[in-house]
């Protein structure tokens, strides 16, 4: 028998950055035209949130000139904290008056924590497209307009340079699918040069998650569902306390954050004998509402963990101490939340580019299946 529900989806958000300056540059533009970058926009104002400059003083990295006032911080898409003028914790794309990038990028822009070091651009991650500076919060980058495998083109009375930021990502692969669990990033970024402007441009792509629960029944009526009780007191075991309380259907969607804790559990129902024991045999995960299309995850194999996840699943024992009437009716166990990825571009799974631009909500989701029988003592 099997039983499923949607445990996780994509979502796809598009966030602005942008800084303006008043001091002109006469570029010398390679003209070249713009197919890699999605669409053409005006930069909007910049938002500073209590989130973003939430940065430890002692990784701070500062941004402007010295003794630098509020307003000329906020222009630079920086935080200001009455003192100091620093970066937050996102991408932050400036252009100098001379003709070059300068790219901030924090290690909080995702969740989980993008890897510096896997950061690249167009023209690679060699001198001098490396980061310039770093620490462990931050990596730096400043390099010409004109290089790093940056195109240009001439778009009204402005010079449009383009380049693109992106992270690598490990990728796990199973016999009928593979899997990442590590954020990708990618952000496109633009500085546009005018004769009494410069401007910062840069549109970000960004993959998160929601779903939708479905059950099946058979000879047992069995349910799967997500558990999302939280801890509240000290020394709360968070193993136990999220199985306290449960999604409903007016819950979902659900966003989960690639690697995030997903705690199941399936039961049988309309069930009152002690002596019956639910067992999982075999649960996976697929990318759409058919058990046995592909691709596909395997999280237990012969109720064991799969041993080829780097991130295994784990089964959490049900005993008299849950405070059930029936213990052997439920199983209970925690995967790492992933995202599919493509078996051949080896791209992390998403809808076609115009989808990603058009439309800020569920674009993929993951179900989980599992086959159960029950034994008789």
């Amino acid at each position: 028998m099997w039983v499923g529900v949607a445990c996780a989806a994509l979502f796809v958000h598009l966030n602005y950055l942008g800084i303006t300056t008043a001091s002109p540059w006469d570029p010398q533009a390679v003209k070249q035209p713009l197919s890699q970058f999605p669409g053409l926009h005006e930069p909007q104002k910049p938002v500073v949130s209590p989130e973003k400059c939430g940065v430890d003083d002692v990784y701070r990295v500062p941004c402007g000139e010295p003794g630098v006032a509020a307003a000329q911080c906020a222009a630079l898409n920086c935080c200001f904290d009455g003192q100091q003028c620093y970066y937050g914790k996102t991408v932050t794309v400036q252009c100098t008056i001379d003709g070059q990038f300068v790219l901030v990028v924090a290690r909080d822009t995702t969740l989980p924590r993008l890897s510096l070091d896997s950061v690249s651009l167009l023209g690679g991650s060699d001198a001098p497209c490396s980061a310039v500076d770093s620490n462990a919060d931050f990596a730096i980058y400043q390099f010409p307009v004109t290089a790093c495998g940056t195109r240009a083109m001439e778009l009204g009375d402005h010079v449009v340079y383009e380049n693109k930021m992106f992270s690598s990502y490990e990728v796990a692969v199973g016999p009928l699918g593979a899997i990442t669990r590590d954020s990708h990033y990618e952000l496109y970024f633009q500085c546009r040069y005018a004769d009494t402007a410069v401007a910062a441009l840069a549109v970000q792509l960004a993959s998160n998650s929601p779903p939708m629960p479905v059950a099946a029944s058979g000879p047992l009526m069995v349910e799967l569902r997500l558990g999302s009780g939280q801890c509240v007191t000290k020394g709360c075991v968070q193993a136990q306390a999220a199985y306290t309380s449960y999604y409903t259907d007016a819950d979902y969607p659900v966003t989960k954050v690639l690697r995030e804790p997903v705690y199941v559990e399936v039961r049988m129902l309309g069930r009152t004998d002690p002596n019956i024991a639910l067992i999982l045999g075999h649960c996976w995960a697929t990318s759409s509402p058919h058990p046995f299309s592909t691709p596909q995850w395997d999280l237990l194999v012969d109720g064991c963990p799969y041993q080829y996840d780097r991130y295994l699943t784990t089964p959490i024992p049900v005993d008299g101490s849950s405070g059930l009437q029936f213990p052997s009716h439920y199983k209970r166990f925690v995967l790492k939340m992933f995202t599919f990825v493509d078996p051949d571009s080896k791209a992390p799974w998403r809808e076609k580019e115009e989808m990603l631009l058009q439309q800020d909500g569920s674009l993929l989701t993951n179900w989980l299946w599992c086959l159960v029988e029950k034994s008789s003592s």
